[in-house]
Order: C-alpha cells, then sequence, then structure tokens
C-alpha cells in the first residue's frame, strides 16, 4: 500500500475510523485535484517551479540559511527585496536555500502566532517578493500547524459563535486532570476566553501549549486537517521546496495522555508526507521537535518497500548536535559528541539530518538528556548565565521546573563577552561550525553564526523574552561597513565562515547520503570520515576542541579509505606525508582540517 492516494485512505481511517473516512476523502481527493490543475494552468516561464525542477535532490552543495524575513533593513526597499539583495551580494556562492521564519501577520512569539496563513506580513513585502527569493534559491517555509493566533479570523468566529468554527479548538473542563500532558513552558496550560451563545456569553477553556496568544487547534475535527492542508498546498503553490512543520510532536491532544508523539500524529504526518508525494513529490518535509534523540528521530517514520524513502520527514532537525557540540567546547573534551554521533544513522536512503547549532529560538538540553549528566547539564547553564544569558523553563508534572533552553547567542556562549580574545573566540567559534558542517546530513546555519553575533541586551530589555537576546535585526548599511573592518570578528567570522562552505560545496564526500564514521583520536579532537556515495576522495574531518596546538597521530588506513602518502586539507592547503605507516597532522588551537588522500593513494 505505497501509492499516495492509498495510504491517504488507510491514515485517515486510522484518525476518524471508517465511516468519517469515507466522507473526508473525496473531500480531499478534491483538494488535491484542485492542486494539479492549479500547477498545470499556471503561467509558463521562469518562475519558482521552474527552478524547484533544477532542485530534486540534496547533495554536498546544500546549506540552508535560516532568517527572518525582515532580518536586513534598507530604507529603499522591503525587508524581503533587501534579503534577497543581501544573499545575491554575499552568499550566492555559499547557501543553496533560504528558510524565511514565518513572514504572515502574526500578532506575538517573532511571526510563530500566525493570524492569516495565506497572506505575506506586508511590513515584509508580499508573494511576488518571496517567489522572487525562490527563482534563485531554495524555500523553506515554517507551517505553523499546532497553533493559530487569538487574533485569527478562526478564533474571533469561534468567540462569536459561528459554525463551523466552534470546533476548530480544544475545550477542556479546567477541572479535567491535565497532569500527565508534557509542558514546553512553564505558563497555563488552558486560557479562559469568553464565548458568544444562546444564553449569552459564557467563559469556556481552550487548550494552548506556548501561550495565550496560541491557540491550539482541534485535528480531533477532520475539517481542521482540511483546512491546514490546503495551507500546505498553497505554500507549495508559492515555491515552498521545504516544509518545517513547527512544533509538531504536540499536535494531537488526548487527555489522560502526555499529549506528546501521539499516535495520531504521526499519522498526520505521514498523511501530510503522502499528499505531497501525490501532487509535489519535489517537497521535503522537516520536522522541528526540540525532544530527546529516540523521540526526535522516530518523525523519520517507517521505510517504504522499495522506494528508498520514509513515510514521515525527509529530514528531522538534529536537536542533540547543539548542546553536544557546547559541552565539547567548554570542557575540551569531544568524547561525548564522538560516541553520540556512532549512532547516528538515517533510516532510508532519502532520509536525512538537518544539522543546526544555533538557531532563532534557544539552545535546547532536552535532547541532551540521558547523553549527557546532570551535571554537564548545569555546566551549559552555568556558562550561560556567566556570559550574559538566560535560561528558560518547561513546567513538570510533579508542579516542579526543570531547564528547557539556554537564551544566548551561539558566539557569546562560547567566547565570555567580559574577556574577549578575537582570535580565540573566532577560531573556536569557527571550530563549532566546521563540526556542524563535517556531519551527514544538511547543514542548517542561522543567519547571526555568520557574523558571530553577541547578545542583544536591548532587544532583550525592550521586549523582557529571553529569545530576544538572539533575534537582533540590522540595518543592512550598518552591517555592510561592520563587514568590511577587518579589525572586527564579525569580519572574520564572516570570511572564515564562507571559506568554510565553499570548500565543502567542492567535496562529494559531503554529500547528504555520504557515509560517515566516527573515529576515535583523542578527547581532543572530534573526527569523522566522510565517504562519497558514488564518485570521489573521502575526507578525514579533524576538529580541535582544545585551547591549546595539539598533534594526532592518523592512520594511513582507515575503514575504506588509504592514505599511503599522506593527507592535504582542503581547508588550509597544507599536507602531512606519510612515515611508518601514520601521519602526525599538528593542530592549532580549535582548528579545523578536511582531509583528502595525497594522489597516488585510493580506497580501498
Amino acid at each position: 500500500m505505497n501509492d499516495p492516494a492509498s495510504r491517504i485512505v488507510n491514515l485517515l481511517t486510522c484518525l476518524y475510523g471508517a465511516e468519517t473516512a469515507t466522507q473526508v476523502w473525496p473531500l480531499l481527493a478534491g483538494r488535491l485535484a484542485a492542486f494539479r490543475a492549479r500547477r498545470a494552468t499556471a503561467p509558463a516561464g521562469p518562475g519558482a517551479d521552474t527552478a524547484a525542477a533544477d532542485r530534486r535532490g540534496l547533495t554536498e552543495r546544500d546549506a540552508i540559511l535560516i532568517t527572518y524575513g525582515d532580518q536586513f533593513r534598507a530604507a529603499d526597499r522591503s525587508p524581503l527585496r533587501t534579503l534577497h539583495a543581501f544573499l545575491n551580494d554575499h552568499l550566492r556562492d555559499v547557501i543553496s536555500s533560504v528558510h524565511i521564519l514565518p513572514c504572515f501577520p502574526y500578532s506575538s512569539d517573532d511571526g510563530f502566532s500566525v493570524i492569516d496563513y495565506h497572506q505575506i506580513d506586508p511590513a515584509l513585502g508580499d508573494w511576488n517578493d518571496v517567489v522572487a527569493i525562490g527563482r534563485d534559491y531554495r524555500l523553506m517555509f515554517d507551517f505553523v500547524a499546532n497553533h493559530i493566533s487569538q487574533h485569527s479570523a478562526w478564533f474571533q468566529a469561534f468567540r462569536r459563535g459561528e459554525a463551523p468554527y466552534r470546533d476548530y479548538f480544544i475545550l477542556v473542563d479546567p477541572s479535567a486532570d491535565l497532569s500527565q500532558v508534557m509542558r514546553p513552558r512553564a505558563l497555563p496550560l488552558l486560557t479562559p476566553v469568553a464565548v458568544a451563545g444562546a444564553m449569552g456569553h459564557h467563559i469556556c477553556h481552550v487548550w494552548t501549549t506556548f501561550s495565550d496568544d496560541q491557540i491550539d487547534l482541534n485535528y480531533a475535527n477532520p475539517q481542521v486537517l482540511l483546512e491546514m492542508t490546503d495551507v500546505l498546498l498553497d505554500y507549495v503553490a508559492h515555491g515552498a521546496e521545504i516544509i518545517r512543520l513547527d512544533a509538531i510532536a504536540y499536535l494531537w491532544k488526548t487527555i489522560g495522555t502526555p499529549c506528546i508523539h501521539l499516535p495520531q500524529t504521526h499519522a498526520v504526518v505521514k498523511l501530510w508526507r503522502a499528499v505531497l508525494d501525490a501532487v509535489a513529490p519535489h517537497v521535503l518535509l522537516i520536522t522541528e521537535t526540540n525532544v530527546p534523540h529516540a523521540d526526535n528521530i522516530s518523525y523519520f517514520g517507517r521505510p517504504l518497500a522499495e522506494t528508498g524513502s520514509t513515510d514521515e520527514a525527509q529530514m528531522v532537525y538534529n536537536f542533540s548536535l547543539a548542546p553536544l557540540t557546547l559541552h565539547a567546547l567548554q570542557t575540551g573534551d569531544a568524547s561525548r559528541l564522538t560516541q553520540w554521533a556512532a549512532t547516528l544513522q538515517p533510516p532510508a536512503p532519502t532520509a536525512t539530518f538537518f544539522n543546526f547549532i544555533a538557531s532563532h529560538d534557544g539552545i535546547g538540553v532536552l535532547p541532551a538528556r540521558g547523553i549527557l549528566s546532570e551535571a554537564e547539564v548545569q555546566g551549559l547553564v552555568e556558562q550561560t548565565l556567566a556570559h550574559g544569558g538566560q535560561v528558560s523553563y518547561k513546567a513538570n508534572s510533579d508542579g516542579s521546573t526543570s531547564v528547557y533552553e539556554l537564551n544566548i547567542t551561539l558566539y557569546d556562549f562560547l567566547n565570555d563577552p567580559g574577556r574577549p580574545d578575537p582570535p580565540c573566540d573566532v577560531a573556536r567559534f569557527l571550530a563549532s561550525q566546521a563540526i556542524l558542517l563535517s556531519l551527514a546530513g544538511v547543514p542548517g546555519i542561522y543567519v547571526h553564526s555568520l557574523f558571530g553575533s553577541r547578545n542583544c541586551h536591548a532587544c532583550f530589555a525592550e521586549t523582557g523574552r529571553a529569545r530576544s537576546l538572539n533575534r537582533q535585526k540590522f540595518a543592512r548599511v550598518d552591517l555592510e561597513s561592520v563587514l568590511a573592518d577587518v579589525t572586527r570578528h564579525e569580519q572574520r567570522v564572516f570570511n572564515g565562515y564562507r571559506h568554510l562552505l565553499r570548500v565543502r560545496r567542492t567535496a562529494a564526500a559531503f554529500h547528504p547520503a555520504g557515509a560517515q564514521q566516527t573515529l576515535d583520536l583523542g578527547p581532543g579532537v572530534f573526527a569523522v570520515l566522510r565517504i562519497p556515495p558514488h564518485v570521489g576522495q573521502p575526507v578525514l574531518c579533524l576538529t580541535s576542541v582544545l585551547p591549546q596546538p595539539q598533534t594526532l597521530v592518523v592512520p594511513t588506513t582507515i575503514g575504506e579509505c588509504r592514505a599511503p602518502h599522506g593527507w592535504r586539507d582542503l581547508i588550509s592547503g597544507a599536507t602531512w606525508p606519510t612515515a611508518d605507516g601514520q601521519s602526525q597532522p599538528n593542530l592549532a588551537a580549535y582548528q579545523a582540517c578536511w582531509l583528502t588522500p595525497l594522489p597516488d593513494s585510493s580506497l580501498a
């Protein structure tokens, strides 16, 4: 039952029962037919569809920039056009894809409380601006599927008691036992609202996982599923080639359960995957689940027989990478990172990890649970606070709270703002990014990592939200001045990062489907061997996590890779010859090397 239509019908039956599924399927099938007709009658000529046809598969040339639509501002053009111009002027040869964080009208949470899913925020630009970016870069959109703004037309109609919106949200008796519900925030789960009824207004309580402005949608109502599938298809029609399922783990609610990772949630993800397989198979799903690693990778789903793919997301956020990389660079010991990386294995050739270390959110510590000890997690917390950051907490079922995420820029976590040492600080920061770029998968690069941004304390003071420390926006003219100043660490980070990205896209070993073997060359270095999936040289990636030089002993044969004549570093061009069956590369503090066998060496 691998054809998309059969999968959809089966999933609808699992969600709603056979009788309801027979009623819902014709409605969904009609939407799919209308979408196909819309695409078939679209005007010919250059556009997002044409660009997408040339970007079917992910390769070593892919790197995804994560940015807000108004990240760069200029007086003479809209923010989205300014973003496009910055990309073309500085990043066209290193970035293939752009994740535009929610760019729709919103009421809070920097875009994640969406008022209208189908419109672009006029303060940013319009759909034409988005489509224009899509002609040059693969577009990744946020699908904020779990919740909608209280200011949305849907919720306002609900408050007026209008059909069909009366059943679009989740009403809960406040006396219900909700103690098992997994909470990502230390905030009330239920929000009282006044709703119109036959006897006048009355107070009811709606489910709000993240805030009282973000009202959870009721997917137990199949009409909500249909409406949100319309949103998904609209994004594809406007050029989205990667769809990020925001906070997807919380989608389905059943009182008496933790209301996270429920089978119905997985079924909805599978259904949306089948929908895309049916009408837009080039579009990829990526799930954002800030949870322990085993739960996170469950969103790959199960392999589909004879397809080389899985039945849920093609990519999952590799959440454990961030806290483990921070721990390695904080302690000078990469052992935990190495041990964890050795376990990474996508379930199918077309499934891969979305590797990231920084994002618009904080650095989650839940994905480190069970890998780092509580004392080691606390060490991350203490360094965050010592370097000017904040810590966010989640509510536990027993009424207590525990650390959920670290709110700080990556550069300031790694480097003490009170004792700047630019040469060492920049090297340490770029080492973190070299680790990110070394691993099998597709790298996701938060825009602030390009510049080594420092904490924006003025942003935090303005909003009172800890995440604002890491969400500063730039006037483009000011940023250009900083990037042209050779005395600034931002300029060194920017140039160093772009060099790494240019080198990476030249080596087939960094293909997302390339094999990966971690090596134990000592605690002071993270070492991973990458083997290309087809033709090309292997690359041995070494990243020092120590603040002092070290000499390594590297054998001439590592698995299938042979380097009898020694190694050449793709990053620096340096070479290390072989003597007595081994090479001894000297690494400076926090140096990264990507080594390929010198000529006349070969694969076994």
